[in-house]
């Protein structure tokens, strides 16, 4: 799959450098009519994340998200500081089909693991966002990428397969933002290890080539749980590196 991706703050369609809302750049268009151009696009999936909400759980901006949601024209991943059950019941409640848990998977393991056991593996994804050291450990990222963790990829992975676990996200945080090209060997490796997960490919892609090489990375992960794996695009489309109709043919080619 070809997943687009908007990030929001304060109602504004954004994107971070490597998460670091000190280097925001704001995009000029709609976010509800930007959901529009990508459902002609023939886009099944939009992955959203709420910046402001992930600062400030008061300020969710679920009634933006509700509109794009309620044009009922694909189906919605969102996440963006995810702490409580409320969060998750909240975006349920709005229409979002799957929640995005970041951090809250390291730091409170067992309240996750509680919420998968509930709401069932289909409806969460993890989204694992690795700082890889010199010795090629992913360590994972807190804190709006601000901490490491200590906590290896593989170990949160594999703590949650016990529960069903089929999407995770996967960002190499030093290519987010940056569109020098995607960690190809980490999805690589990723599919490779474990075949019976749904990998999202993020970060870094600024050309055709890194989705096609990408989606033959990850090509057959998570088929096992009738799952595809797919590509999150994010600021190589608001920048028109590409049209997300020619992403799309890489799918069906």
């Amino acid at each position: 799959m070809i997943i687009p991706a908007i990030d929001l703050i304060e109602g504004s369609v954004v994107r971070l450098y490597q998460g670091d809302y000190g280097q925001k750049t704001e995009y000029k268009i709609d976010p509800v009519e930007l959901v529009k151009q990508y459902a002609a696009a023939k886009a099944e999936w939009l992955h959203i994340v709420d910046l402001t909400g992930a600062k400030d759980t008061s300020k969710r901006q679920l009634s933006l998200i509700k509109s794009m949601v309620d044009l009922d024209v694909m189906k919605f991943q969102a996440g963006g500081g995810i702490r409580t059950e409320q969060d998750i019941i909240d975006l349920f409640d709005i229409g979002v089909s799957r929640v995005v848990i970041g951090s809250l998977a390291v730091n409170d393991s067992d309240l996750v693991l509680s919420w998968f056991e509930k709401y069932g593996a289909e409806k969460i994804v993890l989204a694992l966002d690795v700082n890889i050291d010199e010795n090629g450990n992913k360590y994972i990222a807190t804190h709006g990428w601000q901490e490491s963790s200590g906590t290896t990829l593989e170990s949160v992975v594999d703590k949650f397969l016990n529960v069903g676990l089929k999407h995770v996200l996967c960002t190499d945080i030093s290519k987010d933002g940056t569109l020098q090209g995607p960690n190809q060997e980490l999805y690589s490796a990723l599919a490779e290890q474990y075949p019976e997960i749904s990998w999202q490919a993020s970060g870094g892609i600024s050309s055709l080539e890194d989705i096609k090489i990408a989606l033959t990375n990850i090509k057959g992960s998570g088929l096992a749980n009738n799952s595809p794996s797919g590509v999150i695009l994010g600021r190589s489309l608001l920048e028109g590196k590409f049209e997300l109709a020619e992403a799309m043919q890489l799918v069906k080619s």
